[in-house]
Parts: structure tokens; C-alpha cells; sequence
């Protein structure tokens, strides 16, 4: 008999995954009800891309449809953004009021695009690319306009930048560091993949800041200023530079946080009723933002929400294949910094044999 209340605040690939292995554990446990601040039922976000580039649809990528929910006896609460979590009567209450009790809760809120603090940033035309209402968004402006430009060159502005191409946009990125993906990659191995995207249309202007978001005069983003005055035609804006964990919430509530809700080995906060999980979470002071890791935390949460109480999540390795473009290519260790390459060659030769595996296939620093 189900006698205890969970809930969770956040109905992202991490939540449910959670969802999913403790009621492979622990079926008859809880009562179970699911905040999710988005219309939809939970989806795969690594797919957004090649919806962005018209290769799958928006519902090709739904990872648990209404069903299933409602199969697992899951209350689903669609389009309900929490804004209150009250610790002493154990309550989290909605924006339109609704108000569910728990006995265990989990906050797995993910994180929002990080917005450069520069004037226009709020302009009409300017989106952050993290979610199907933003990809949406961009979908529609191929619609009706020609030029992007993309504001960072890690692994989802590189995405949103391909898949505008593959829409018919002019598409620059701008990037703050002298290559593409340099926390995943060293620099020879950017350097590659920076020609393979230049021979597909789109272009670059690595180590430089962008400096302002020009109005047309009637509200909307009409162009791109760059530190030294360049300035490039652009009626979308994608902010791809870097992702905030999704920490307000707590805040509020009184868990400490610090970029990311602290958690220990069990994905517990400093109160022992709450569990936070995935983006939004700080692990040994780091917040992951790759899927894998986030799976990882899920059997390790899910465990101790069934009462198990044995597993331990110690950390995730930062190995990794990545996908960009349909370019295929693999990360593990630590990149050095521009400065350290030449002393840790002699010191680690397997450096010499970061390669191109095939013509698509990049091999990062290991």
C-alpha cells in the first residue's frame, strides 16, 4: 500500500529516469506527482537539434508519453511552475496555487541558457536554445528571415548553428575562445572540426566578445557589435554561451547552494527529505551537465528513495563521444590549457596520437 508522498519539481531526462528505476525498485512506495513547468511530457533535449534541423519531429522525441504516467499511477501536472517550497509544513506550491505534500522531495529543475549582460539582451529576436519552446521559436524565424548569428561555440551552439544552416539561414558564430569546444577538445582537435563546419556555410569569429545587440528601432534585433567595432547583420540571436543551474528555487527554500544545489554521495540536500538531481545539482563541486552522469545519479537517487540505502554516486568520468553536425568524435581526460600543450607532450605521449580517425571522426586529447 502506497502510504507516502513524493513529489518531484521538474519533469526533465533526469527526474524521470529517477522516476523509472524506483519504480523498478520500490513500485508500491509512494504517491508519486510530477511539476513539470513545460507543456510536455518528458523528452529527450539531446534531440532537439535535429528537430531544429527538420530530421525528427517534436514528437518523435517525447522519451514518456501520457501514458506511461499514467500507467506507473504518476500525477503529472503539466505547465505548473513551482514557486514555493515550504520546508516545515513539507509543501511545494505551483504559481496558479496548486499546492501538493510530500514526505520526500526531489528538485530536479535543470538549468536556463546563461544571458550575456550586454545592451539588447532582451531584445525581440534574441532566444536561449534549451527547451522546444525555444527551438520553436527559431523554426519560426527561418521562416521569415535570413541571418543568424549564434553567440557560443560549445556543443549546443554549434548544433543550433547547423541546424539554422540546414534551414536556409546565414549563420555566424561568435566565440570568446581561440577554438571551438575547449573544454571538451585541445586546440589542434578544434581546429579540424572548425574546417569541417567551415566547408558546410557557416562562419566563425573565434576569440572575440560580443559587445552589443543592435535595435532595428521597432524592438527586435537587427544586428551583432563585436569588441573592435565589427558589425554583423542578424535578425535571430541564439545565446548558447554556457547554462545556469536552476537554483532559485531552493535558494528560496534555504538549502545552500553554490552553481548548483549542494548535494552528497546520496544526491541529498542539507535536509534529508530533499534529493536534487541532475543540472541543477552540485556534486563534490561540479554540476553535470552530460547525460550519462545524470543517469548515474538517477539508480544512486532512486536507491535511497526506496529505502535501499547502499548505492554511492562518487563522481562521473568526463569521457565522452559527442555529436556535432553529425560529426562524430570522442573526449576523455582533461584538456590542457594553451599554455601547458608543449611540457605535457614529453610528460604524456599518448597526445601524439590525438588523430582523425575518418574523415568525420575527431579523437580529443585522452
Amino acid at each position: 500500500m502506497k502510504t507516502s508522498k513524493l513529489v518531484m519539481i521538474g519533469n526533465g531526462m533526469a527526474g524521470v529516469r529517477t522516476l523509472e528505476e524506483l519504480l523498478r525498485l520500490a513500485p508500491e512506495q509512494y504517491q508519486i506527482t510530477v511539476f513539470g513547468a513545460e507543456p510536455h511530457p518528458n523528452y529527450n533535449r539531446t534531440l532537439l537539434s535535429p528537430v531544429l534541423a527538420g530530421e525528427q519531429s517534436f514528437e518523435e522525441i517525447i522519451l514518456n508519453d501520457l501514458a506511461w504516467y499514467a500507467e506507473n499511477g504518476v500525477e503529472l501536472l503539466l505547465g505548473r511552475k513551482v514557486v514555493k517550497i515550504d520546508r516545515r509544513r513539507r509543501q511545494v506550491i505551483a504559481e496558479d496555487g496548486t499546492c501538493a505534500d510530500y514526505d520526500r522531495l526531489v528538485i530536479a529543475t535543470g538549468s536556463t541558457p546563461s544571458r550575456l549582460s550586454i545592451p539588447g539582451n532582451r531584445l525581440q529576436g534574441v532566444i536561449g536554445y534549451r527547451d522546444i519552446a525555444g527551438a520553436r521559436a527559431m523554426i519560426e524565424t527561418t521562416r521569415s528571415h535570413s541571418h543568424a548569428v549564434v553567440i557560443g561555440g560549445g556543443l549546443l551552439g554549434l548544433e543550433a548553428a547547423n541546424g539554422l544552416k540546414q534551414r536556409g539561414m546565414d549563420v555566424t558564430v561568435v566565440h570568446l575562445a581561440d577554438w571551438l569546444l575547449e573544454k571538451q577538445l585541445d586546440q589542434s582537435a578544434g581546429d579540424k572540426l572548425l574546417r569541417a563546419l567551415q566547408a558546410r556555410g557557416i562562419r566563425f569569429r573565434l576569440g572575440t566578445a560580443t559587445e552589443e545587440l543592435i535595435d532595428n528601432g521597432a524592438g527586435r534585433v537587427c544586428a551583432v557589435q563585436l569588441a573592435g567595432g565589427e558589425i554583423i547583420t542578424a535578425d535571430l540571436v541564439v545565446m548558447a554561451a554556457g547554462i545556469t543551474p536552476n537554483t532559485e528555487l531552493a535558494e528560496r527554500a534555504g538549502l545552500p547552494c553554490k552553481h548548483g544545489i549542494l548535494v552528497d554521495d546520496t544526491l541529498q540536500t542539507y535536509d534529508p527529505r530533499i534529493y536534487a538531481i541532475g543540472e541543477c545539482a552540485n556534486h563534490r563541486g561540479i554540476s553535470y551537465g552530460l547525460v550519462a552522469p545524470l543517469m548515474e545519479q538517477a539508480k544512486v537517487c532512486a536507491n535511497h528513495l526506496a529505502m535501499l540505502g547502499f548505492a554511492r554516486y562518487q563522481g562521473s568520468s568526463t569521457g565522452t563521444r559527442l555529436k556535432v553536425a553529425g560529426i562524430e568524435m570522442f573526449s576523455a581526460g582533461d584538456v590542457p590549457h594553451p599554455g601547458q600543450v608543449a611540457g605535457m607532450r614529453g610528460a604524456c605521449p599518448l597526445h601524439d596520437w590525438q588523430i582523425e580517425l575518418a574523415s568525420n571522426d575527431v579523437l580529443a586529447w585522452t
